[in-house]
């Protein structure tokens, strides 16, 4: 599995490999001829003319070793640099491509059918000023025009830690070397497709205890278990809902959705008196009982039927569903999931919410703003530091964190930090997080672990989101094509990346240009 990195652990990586013996430009030749081989095989209708935009840092040393290699292939290939090398490393690069081509050095194509981002690594912060941006402005104009553009390590003006990038080139390919950085993963739409390649950094960037690590199937797959061929519904596990206030059935009935194509064997919703044949129409494969009335008919409903409950879709905010809540979390001791307005519930009780979690088996999914409410942040400091947010919440509570968004981060109080950058922007519609909730309270069923069952999950439903977003427009996807897609998710037939790739991850977003336009 790969680590996902900020720019500075990404530094301190390439320092000791290079400290362990391995010689600077040894990666950087690493890094071209594998960048190259990538764009070889991803763009090989593009090649007639290309451009490589070269900055003067170790950045554009990995540009001009891409140029050499493309050029040595017959590609016709000009670079454009932004300035004088400014490391021994990439002035060694620069030599090596213009002996003999001194008059491919500075001479862009008039019409280029692809470009090569080289200009600003991950080193670089802030806006691109001078001539770096007067290049990028270049690079900006030419994929207007419909010419695409291949970035090596991050998107020119992208910050690699923070993923800010005002400024920034949008690249359609990402080449990113060695590691994830996490701004790839928060600015997805200027990164277009990304591909991990191993440049030979070895064990130095091998994941550990406390690091952050990229899900990927391989590790979904080999954690869910497998249906046993004599396996009835009760083994299949039994999940209560509670939710569904009056107007808002339809959170449950999503949930329980989620979960039936998830592998559950028995779904009973509990709901407001109101919504209840609603769900009952809905919802045909499960059960549903009304709100409990006290303590006793809630232990009745629950104890002895479920193996797990999911609180909180469409439960309200109201005082009755405060005292439901707290009727639930009293009589049922065994996991749970705690999701949309169970959450927003314990807003501002945290010391609360860990007492009455007393150290269960207990996942808590929330978003942005829930997660906000419930430490008593901003929102924007919730985006700004989700990572070290997520595992802050989980310590404080003593429960796994899945704190949705782009992207997605699963922590444990234990340090067991996990991220999943599956998912589209279709999942940025009302009722995702419901369905998502039904996935991970099966899979808490299943396994009994909140932690993985909750990383596992959030991959599983952005896994779905990408193939029901497919070769189609966000506009027309809805959730529903989102749960039918789950049944082709459990196949886990997506390709596994081969070596020396470790990662490759789609473009989201509608930025749907027709890249056969490329001037000719």
């Amino acid at each position: 599995m790969l680590r996902v990195v900020t720019a500075d652990e990404a530094s301190a990586i390439d320092r000791a490999a290079i400290a362990s013996g391995t010689p600077s430009f040894a990666l950087m030749q690493l890094a071209g001829e594998r960048a190259a081989a990538s764009i070889g095989a991803r763009w090989a209708a593009c090649l007639d003319r290309v451009v490589v935009c070269c900055g003067t840092g170790n950045n554009g040393g990995d540009g001009w070793i891409v140029a050499t290699v493309l050029a040595s292939r017959g590609h016709d290939v000009r670079v454009v640099s932004v300035g004088d090398p400014t490391t021994d490393d990439a002035r060694r690069a620069a030599a090596a491509f213009r002996a003999g081509r001194e008059s491919f050095d500075s001479m862009a194509h008039e019409r280029p059918t692809l470009v090569v981002d080289a200009v600003l690594g991950t080193g670089a912060s802030g806006s691109p000023r001078g001539p770096a941006a007067s290049c990028i402005d270049a690079i900006v104009r030419w994929r207007a025009a419909g010419v695409p553009v291949v970035s090596l390590d991050v998107p020119s003006g992208l910050d690699a830690t923070s993923g800010s990038a005002a400024g920034a080139v949008q690249a359609d390919h990402t080449i990113t070397f060695g590691t994830m950085k996490r701004g790839l993963l928060i600015g997805r739409g200027s990164a277009g497709e990304v591909t991990a390649i191993d440049i030979g950094l070895g064990a130095h960037a091998a994941p550990g205890h406390g690091m952050l690590v990229l899900l990927d199937q391989a590790w979904v797959a080999a954690t869910i278990p497998g249906i046993p061929a004599d396996s009835h519904k009760g083994t299949r596990r039994r999940l209560a809902i509670v939710g569904g206030d009056e107007g808002m059935a339809g959170a449950t009935v999503l949930a329980a959705r989620g979960a039936m194509r998830s592998g559950i064997g028995m779904v009973r919703l509990i709901v407001n008196p109101a919504s209840l044949p609603v769900v009952q129409a809905a919802a045909t494969e499960a059960t549903a009982l009304e709100w409990p009335a006290d303590d006793v008919q809630a232990a009745e409903q629950l104890n002895g039927y479920a193996h797990v409950v999911l609180v909180g879709p469409g439960l309200g905010r109201t005082g009755v569903s405060r005292a439901l809540l707290e009727r639930v979390l009293d009589c049922w001791r065994g996991p749970i999931v705690i999701d949309a307005d169970a959450l927003t519930l314990f807003g501002g009780r945290i010391p609360q919410l860990r007492t009455v979690l007393g150290g269960r088996p207990a996942l808590l999914t929330p978003h942005a703003n829930e997660c906000a409410t419930l430490l008593g942040v901003s929102t924007d400091e919730v985006r700004a530091r989700r990572f070290e947010i997520a595992f802050e919440l989980a310590t404080t509570t003593g429960a796994a964190v899945l704190l949705k968004g782009v992207p997605t981060v699963i922590a444990e109080p234990n340090g067991m930090m996990l991220v999943s950058a599956a998912g589209t922007p279709v999942l940025s519609a009302a009722g995702s997080g419901d369905v998502l909730g039904g996935i991970a309270a099966t899979l808490l069923a299943q396994t009994a672990d909140p932690f993985k069952s909750g990383a596992a999950a959030a991959w599983i439903h952005g896994r779905a989101a990408e193939i029901a977003n497919r070769d189609r427009p966000i506009r027309g996807v809805t959730l529903d094509d989102v749960c039918h897609a789950l049944a082709d998710v459990w196949r886990f037939d997506q390709p596994a990346p081969v070596p020396p790739v470790l990662a490759e991850l789609p473009a989201v977003g509608d930025d749907r240009r027709n890249l056969h336009r490329v001037w000719r």
